[in-house]
């Protein structure tokens, strides 16, 4: 790359401009780790801390975590997986999901990463868009998955707990628990169903003989929304996730390779969970502890105490809610050395009050789906620019562009502090979406530019600054939310005449939902109704957190929804003091 760029001269010492990305599929950065620390605790879930010093967990070492994906492999190739195959994961954080994504990638197949709150009707087109075959969840989802599987390819369906790998002490106990919550379902397979432990207690350690391209073979579908609300898979390679792990280990300066502990409060089927902590983590040897439940504060913070975490990646909303917690002073929490903050904007007090009370550094960055997702971040110890999403990452490079292309579809690269659509060009940018060559040609123009969609600006020093969004998309804790989906699904309320849904902004959230809804003549509802009507039918973060009634909607000549009208009112609302 050109030292032309004006971010280099923000780079920290120790941190290239380019890096090295080795020829290597992501399973070859576990089976390094299990040769070089066999007996070192890989993963590790704690589910609750018991008096002197014991504790409810569940944890895998690297030996054990490389064997059992071998076995997993091999029963899954004798269930037909082969090269290409597209498996489904649908699971919370727990020790195995690592198990079954390095099983499946052995086996030569696609993880598909899939959201476990999803409800049948949401679940249904991602599995028959993706044309998975298979799919791993637990036994308490299981009646979702039979009921949405005959308009599927799914043939067969593997089912697990989170008390499989438990202490056999208390496993029952935990059982219990999970199963108040609908996790956890005592039930006999049948056919096509199969249980984890019994599938790689009869299967040998030795997945199969697979032929891996590295720069073109996809490993990984993750799923992001579009403005339509029709599911799109970004076909994210080995190439494009090995990258980006060894794109974020060139940020992170001070990590030491084996002695880190990383805590993963971020759900793994999230594209940044998935690579900033259980990719990462792993390729640098180290202690993976997994939360299942990233709202659960007081759990964090004894993990975060007890464990003596060193690297915390998250969303605002987890560091929100960790320095309004009323007993934060209670722990010790200086082992933190850094996190990296994504998902939606980092406020400032909140980064500063963080380092005060851990002494990490916190800074924020800013990723897609379709890179895999970082693609810019602040130094970790260098200059950090408060609002910034910082610089862009070794091999990595971001311009700000005109927000429409010209007679002859080019697009103007405009000079520091024009805005316009922040675009992206790096080996960790995706393929293209899976089946769906129109929208990819879209999203990455004939150039290789990934255009975000984000309006942003570039400083003279090369940092990075959203300003807008052009797509109608809203983006809360880390979470996409197609705002059509959930008017959708107001529209199937008999009292509803007409629903906009839009993101308005939220101190903890960065932005959360709004419905602005017009009931049919003489007719009555309450906001709970119509909440617990979208519960039903909605993923629980996409539920609308305020509800408006109104009599009319703004709208344009021909009668489209001003969504963005909504917004600024809210804006305004808020800013003189008033309520959402």
């Amino acid at each position: 790359m050109s030292s032309t760029y004006p971010w280099l001269s923000s780079y920290e010492q120790g941190v290239p401009a380019t890096v090295d990305i080795p020829a290597i599929t992501l399973q070859q950065f576990l089976a390094d780790a299990a040769r070089q620390y066999p007996s070192k605790t890989a993963i590790r879930m704690v589910l609750r801390y018991l008096p002197l010093g014991l504790a409810v967990q569940a944890k895998l070492s690297y030996r054990e975590l490389d064997e059992l994906s071998d076995r997993f492999a091999a029963a899954l190739a004798a269930q037909g997986i082969k090269k290409g195959s597209r498996v489904a994961i649908m699971l919370p954080n727990c020790p195995q999901q690592a198990v079954f994504y390095f099983g499946v990638l052995k086996a030569g197949g696609v993880v598909v990463n899939t959201n476990p709150t999803y409800p049948p009707h949401e679940l249904e087109p991602l599995m028959s868009s993706s044309g998975a075959e298979a799919i791993i969840t637990l036994s308490g989802l299981y009646d979702r998955v039979k009921q949405i599987q005959p308009n599927t390819n799914l043939k067969t369906i593997i089912l697990t707990d989170m008390s499989d790998h438990v202490t056999g002490l208390f496993r029952n106990t935990v059982n219990k628990q999970l199963a108040a919550k609908g996790l956890y379902k005592k039930m006999s397979g049948g056919p096509g169903v199969f249980y984890y432990k019994e599938l790689v207690g009869r299967h040998p350690a030795k997945p199969p003989a697979v032929q891996f391209d590295p720069a073109t073979d996809t490993a990984v579908f993750q799923f992001t929304g579009g403005t339509t609300g029709l599911p799109k898979a970004a076909e994210l390679t080995h190439h494009n996730l090995v990258a980006n792990t060894t794109q974020m280990n060139a940020w992170f300066t001070g990590v030491s390779p084996g002695n880190e502990k990383v805590l993963l409060a971020l759900p793994a089927f999230h594209v940044y969970g998935m690579t900033v902590g259980m990719l990462f983590c792993i390729a640098i040897c180290s202690e993976l502890v997994v939360v299942p439940d990233p709202r659960d504060t007081n759990h964090i913070l004894e993990i975060l105490a007890k464990e003596h975490i060193t690297l915390y990646p998250g969303v605002p909303t987890m560091y929100i809610a960790i320095i309004n917690h009323p007993r934060v002073t209670e722990y010790n929490l200086r082992s933190i050395k850094a996190c990296l903050s994504g998902g939606s904007a980092l406020p400032v007090e909140v980064a500063q009050k963080f380092d005060e009370i851990t002494g990490g550094n916190l800074v924020e960055g800013f990723g897609m789906s379709e890179s895999s997702p970082v693609a810019t971040a602040n130094p970790i110890a260098g200059r950090v620019k408060f609002g910034s999403i910082g610089i862009p990452i070794p091999s990595t490079e971001v311009s700000i562009v005109s927000l429409e292309p010209d007679e002859s579809g080019n697009y103007k690269v405009l000079g520091a502090g024009e805005e316009g659509e922040l675009v992206v060009r790096g080996p960790q940018v995706m393929k293209g979406y899976y089946n769906n060559a129109e929208e990819t040609a879209k999203t990455i123009d004939a150039d290789g530019w990934l255009h975000t969609g984000d309006i942003a600006r570039m400083d003279e020093d090369g940092y990075f600054y959203i300003v807008d969004r052009k797509k109608d998309l809203i983006i809360a804790s880390g979470f996409n939310i197609v705002p059509r989906e959930v008017e959708e699904v107001l529209f199937m309320h008999p009292k509803v005449m007409e629903a906009a849904v839009a993101g308005i902004p939220d101190a903890k959230r960065g932005e959360t939902v709004k419905a602005f809804v017009v009931l049919k003549p003489d007719q009555s509802v309450t906001v709970e109704e119509i909440r617990d009507f979208c519960k039903e039918n909605l993923a629980p973060y996409k539920v609308p957190t305020f509800v408006e009634f109104r009599t009319e909607l703004p709208k344009t000549q021909v009668g489209k929804v001003l969504r963005r009208q909504l917004v600024e009112e809210e804006k305004a609302k808020i800013a003189a003091g008033g309520n959402p």
